[in-house]
């Protein structure tokens, strides 16, 4: 099980079955330049590896201007 927290939303979701960052943004129906995926204070890539048992991040970018 891995727990996903969204922010600013303030959400959190759980996924049984993922592998890699890029992976879990693809489920969130975002592109990779449209969130940060953090872990224990690390971001993290899109190629990144996620293990079971992973807590996770997930900000989305809001771009104001």
């Amino acid at each position: 099980m891995v727990i996903v927290k969204i922010e600013p939303e303030g959400k959190t979701v759980e996924y049984t079955k993922l592998n890699t960052v890029l992976q879990l943004l693809n489920k969130q129906g975002l592109h990779h330049t449209d969130a940060l995926v953090i872990r224990n204070g690390e971001l993290l890539t899109p190629d990144e590896r996620i293990n079971q048992g992973d807590e996770l991040e997930l900000r989305k970018v809001i771009s104001v201007g």
